[in-house]
């Protein structure tokens, strides 16, 4: 089995070991880890990296899913797809070279199943574009750790010359025979059967299941890319009355069609008033405490945390990427928005502190629960 690493977030200079050209506009870049930072940069199939930039003298950070496997211990290799008018991706693919020096993030995220050798689990992955990345380390690992584990996966891109990890998915197949099914939906693609040409509908997304998946309780469901891919696909296995937790959601960008959760966190202690002013939040992070001063209305926990000159982990600030997690142990708060915390964990005390706002006129906030 394969266990969660538990660690706070923290940046490290990571040198460029190679890269790979994907696609016209894509690549994959491996980095060297240090023998002193193996440990820190152990992660778990589907997780991801965030680098932190200089684009024109701007800081920008921008995650990106691992796309190699956690039982190639000398491999943490991610995938960039260039993007229009994307400063960070656009650096990276035309400027990167080997021997680069980054600064990256300890690997972070939740798209993930705990895996089992005597598991017989149907794995079903739904990926568009570069959303095949984290389903690619999925892939690897459920093939090497589980035996009896099946896969298939839907892979929707716009045409044959910007599947991503075509050639890495083909080797796949051919060693692992009917365990590994790949199924390619092409936008503009002239196959006789229209099931695979077009976009991923929500009435493809079912017709594909129906078809292909024999659901049971022993079936989970992997979704990455596309915005309008996963909302349709989740829809459709809504439809399906596929169990909510036996679908897996990954997202980099706050979603424009979805709503998002907007959850006030229970106290753990403190008065249920709507607070005026100011409240004093203690910050407890790398087991040392700050008080600062958080205005209910305005700055977030986190900005004004960071303001203050604390080293406080983040990403995306956009309530989708669980960086900035941790756990309310005394008063109240309040979140704008919420993509990446499930129930159970907002009901524990746990909040994405970019989103979090004082409602009580004493906070504390334990980064290290996270």
């Amino acid at each position: 089995m394969l266990d969660t690493p538990v660690r706070m977030a923290r940046f490290h200079t990571l040198e460029v070991a190679d890269i790979q050209q994907e696609t016209t506009d894509s690549i994959s870049i491996g980095f060297r880890i240090p023998p002193d930072l193996k440990a820190e940069f152990a992660f778990i199939h589907g997780q991801y990296l965030t680098l932190k930039l200089n684009v024109n003298g701007t800081e920008l950070r921008r995650s990106y899913s691992i796309c190699s496997s956690p039982l190639d211990p000398d491999e943490i290799r991610i995938a960039v797809k260039k993007v229009a008018e994307g400063r960070a991706s656009t650096q990276l693919v035309e400027q990167l070279k080997p021997g680069s020096r980054l600064e990256v993030m300890t690997p972070m995220g939740n798209f993930y199943t705990l895996l089992h050798a005597a598991n017989r689990k149907h794995y079903v992955c739904f990926a568009g574009g570069s959303g095949i990345t984290p389903i690619l380390s999925i892939i690897k690992t459920v093939l090497r750790t589980e035996p009896f584990g099946r896969l298939t996966l839907f892979y929707g891109n716009t045409d044959s010359d910007r599947i991503i990890f075509r050639k890495a998915l083909e080797e796949l197949q051919a060693k692992y025979g009917d365990r590994l099914h790949v199924h390619h939906i092409l936008t503009y693609g002239k196959d006789e059967d229209m099931l695979f040409n077009g976009m991923i509908t929500v009435e493809k997304a079912a017709a594909l299941t129906h078809r292909f998946v024999q659901d049971d309780a022993d079936t989970e469901f992997f979704i990455c890319g596309p915005e309008p891919m996963m909302v349709n696909v989740s829809e459709a296995l809504e439809k399906l009355n596929v169990e909510k937790k036996r679908i897996h959601i990954e997202l980099f960008t706050s979603p424009l069609s979805t709503e998002a959760k907007k959850p006030e966190v229970p106290a753990s202690t403190g008065a249920d008033l709507p607070l005026k002013g100011k409240a004093k939040v203690k910050i407890i992070l790398d087991g040392n405490e700050t008080e600062i001063e958080v205005a209910a209305k305005g700055d977030s926990i986190l900005d004004t945390a960071e303001a203050a000159g604390l080293d406080v982990p983040y990403a995306c600030k956009g309530a989708v990427c669980c960086t900035c997690k941790a756990r309310i142990v005394e008063g109240k708060v309040s979140m704008d928005m919420n993509y990446a915390l499930t129930d159970e964990e907002v009901a524990d005390g746990y909040v994405l502190t970019c989103q979090s706002h004082p409602l009580t006129d004493r906070v504390i906030v334990d980064y290290d629960q996270h």
